[in-house]
């Protein structure tokens, strides 16, 4: 998992020569190593960029008289942290959005994907301490409450006052990859609060993670006989590795195979274009994620089913990528054979370990069939 920060290196990158333009962040502002930079290029371009999130926020409107679009810091756990809201009708379930990372906020980018979902739904997406906003707002001056338990702490406060501010009993949590860690703990410890649990890019095990994902990327070289792919793994060999270069071709082609290189690029120019954000957002994404995945990857690395927990008060589902070499998909399932809830579902979504994005109509088909139902009942 100490990789798993290079998943979204492709767009953060970037993300910081534009954000560094604007910003002054590591470009060099006067001599000859400045002759690059033209500061009038890069004033037009933020104005064109401010000319598309105004189109985008008018396109992805809400109806105020029925639905619901908020944008804010909220207190949570000591500090402010930042939360959005936003469905089509505010009678319907409310879905608690829990991001992965460590430090990697979708509430940049998840309007696109999850606008379906906002006639089904209220889709709140969360900043998480230390990470996105959040860490705009507190900076590096968090540190010392950056843990596991407090961040799921943090959820269930979250998820307290979505209850009172929307008028729900209970909530929905649906958590991506690194955000399964904190989104179990939120629902072992506080149950009655959640409607159920939906993981995806689930993880399972994280002393086995690295090595399932091998064996599982090269039979899929193999099986497509992509020998480029097949010659870097076989080079590196199955992990533990004794310096990065294993993980980073175990992420180079994860991302290949699941297609996620072009989904990861994809998500940079919609960030740079959501409405009410700007460049300094961008790099407060990327700072966050250098911050989170430097405190938090250490303590998740030795985590195993037993210490994830495997008895639940909630229904449990897996809504989880056929092929995610991320989070291995054999792992998630045999997780949910493991464990035992009052109902309990693995899903395969064709895809990877972005299938909650890339392929997002069809979770939502599923959402709405077998968990919807059980969070109307819950009210």
């Amino acid at each position: 998992m100490i990789s798993r920060r290079f998943v979204r290196f492709m767009r953060l990158g970037c993300g910081l020569l534009f954000a560094g333009a604007f910003y002054g962040r590591g470009v060099p502002q006067s001599g000859a190593a400045g002759a690059g930079f033209d500061a009038e290029s890069y004033r037009k371009l933020d104005a064109t960029l401010e000319f598309i999130r105004q189109r985008n926020a008018r396109d992805y409107a809400i109806d105020a008289k029925r639905g619901i679009d908020e944008a804010s810091f909220v207190p949570i756990g000591g500090i402010e942290q930042w939360v959005t809201i936003q469905g089509q009708d505010r009678s319907n379930p409310v879905i608690l959005f829990v991001h992965g990372g460590p430090g990697d906020v979708t509430s940049l980018y998840s309007s696109a994907y999850f606008a379906a979902w906002e006639k089904q739904f209220t889709v709140v997406d969360w900043d998480q301490r230390g990470a996105g906003k959040t860490f705009g707002r507190s900076g590096a001056s968090v540190k010392p409450t950056m843990t596991l338990d407090r961040i799921a702490q943090d959820g269930t406060e979250l998820a307290e006052y979505l209850c009172r501010h929307l008028g729900k009993r209970k909530v929905i949590v649906v958590a991506h990859s690194f955000g399964t860690l904190i989104a179990l703990k939120m629902v072992q410890t506080r149950p009655e609060l959640f409607a159920a649990y939906v993981g995806t890019g689930q993880v399972a095990d994280e002393t086995r993670e690295y090595t399932v994902a091998y064996g599982a990327l090269l039979k899929k070289a193999e099986s497509v006989h992509n020998e480029e792919s097949i010659a870097e793994l076989k080079a590196v060999g199955p992990p533990p590795y004794k310096d990065g270069k294993g993980y980073q071709v175990q992420r180079k082609w994860s991302n290949r195979f699941e297609h996620a290189d072009t989904f990861l690029a994809g998500t940079m120019s919609l960030s740079f274009t959501a409405p009410g954000y700007t460049a300094a957002d961008v790099v407060s994404d990327f700072d966050g994620q250098i911050f989170s995945g430097d405190v938090l990857v250490p303590q998740a690395r030795s985590q195993t089913m037993q210490d994830l927990g495997l008895k639940f008060a909630v229904p449990m589902f897996f809504l989880e990528g056929t092929e995610d070499f991320t989070t291995p998909t054999a792992l998630a399932r045999e997780y949910m054979q493991a464990l035992h809830a009052p109902v309990k579902e693995f899903v395969p979504i064709s895809g990877g370990h972005f299938a909650v994005f890339m392929n997002s109509d069809e979770f939502l088909r599923q959402l709405v069939g077998r968990v919807r139902p059980l969070a109307e009942r819950a009210g």
